[in-house]
């Protein structure tokens, strides 16, 4: 870049997505596929649930903000690997920053959210006379509002760290979209505090709800045991294992790369790409099955929405 690399280093970022020739072969396709299921699926979840009336409870309305949360970090995310992996592999500057703190709050949003609805079918299971009582579309909505305004706090300090970044010797990112840590990896101005800000932020939005929501699970299965029926037993451990397979793939990747990260492990460039492109590419896809379309009630209405649909093309 010559003379010209300090300037172009500010106004855009290269993004290097480590894929040999081969695999971006088949793996343009199947992310697209990713893509456009998962935004089938979560438009659809949110959809149902805004226009039948008996869906507006406090299980549905997460369900529902989780259906929103998943289209917006998949619509962040997606379509730049897609683009790199065709070759147009140029960010702006102003957008690159975006995308990097938003893939931070929204990871961060979901993992409450998910820790939240976890307490929420703990309540349900564990306290039905009680649940009426103390779960309200009121309760559930002002729990959401401090979930964003607890992660928006914590985001702060990246957003800050991110404005302070000067980049001198090359405006190449080693990754597959704008992430945190590929920026500081190139960042002029080394400094610890830029990857020791993991370390709070993975236990406060990473070790801490998915512990709850193990605790909660815990609590559920053995509530479980006391069900005399055994179709009764089935069924809630038929959802304990669908939830917490989807809650594992989306935690545990984003926990143990950002953990590692935060206590100066160096991981390599495709382990750590592999990690959090798993937990934040496949969950979204995911969601809407285990948490929405194998639900009666859900799966009901979208009948009724394509049957409804149907009629009226047919008039």
């Amino acid at each position: 870049l010559g003379m010209n690399h300090s300037s172009v280093s500010i106004s855009e970022f290269v993004l290097n997505c480590e894929i040999n020739s081969q695999q971006k072969s088949y793996t343009t396709p199947i992310l697209t596929m990713v893509y456009l299921a998962t935004l089938l699926g979560n438009f659809l979840v949110i959809v149902v649930i805004k226009i039948n009336r008996h869906l507006q409870t406090p299980m549905y309305i997460c369900i529902a903000i989780l259906a929103i949360i998943d289209l917006l970090n998949s619509t962040n995310i997606t379509p730049t690997i897609i683009a790199v992996l065709q070759d147009v592999s140029t960010v702006q500057h102003g957008l690159c920053l975006l995308q990097t703190i938003l893939v931070l709050y929204l990871e961060a949003v979901e993992s409450l959210l998910l820790a939240l609805m976890a307490c929420d079918r703990y309540v349900a299971v564990v306290h039905p006379l009680r649940y009426p009582s103390l779960i309200t579309n009121k309760t559930v909505l002002c729990m959401i509002l401090i979930l964003n305004i607890i992660t928006a706090i914590f985001i702060f300090p990246y957003m800050v760290f991110v404005a302070e970044f000067s980049f001198c010797n090359t405006n190449v990112l080693n990754y597959c979209f704008c992430d945190y840590v590929s920026m500081v990896k190139i960042a002029c101005n080394q400094d610890p505090k830029y990857l020791n800000i993991f370390v709070p932020t993975t236990i406060v939005f990473g070790a801490c709800p998915f512990a709850l929501i193990l605790v909660s699970y815990f609590r559920i299965a053995d509530a479980a045991l006391k069900i005399s029926s055994a179709e009764g037993k089935n069924k809630v451990f038929n959802t304990l294992t669908t939830h917490l397979l989807v809650v594992g793939l989306f935690n545990v990747p984003i926990l143990t790369s950002y953990a590692l990260t935060g206590m100066g492990v160096k991981l390599s460039t495709e382990a750590y790409s592999t990690m959090i492109i798993v937990g934040n590419i496949v969950p979204p896809m995911l969601n809407p099955i285990i948490y929405s379309f194998r639900n009666k009630k859900i799966k009901g209405s979208i009948q009724k929405l394509f049957k409804g649909t149907k009629t009226h093309l047919e008039m």
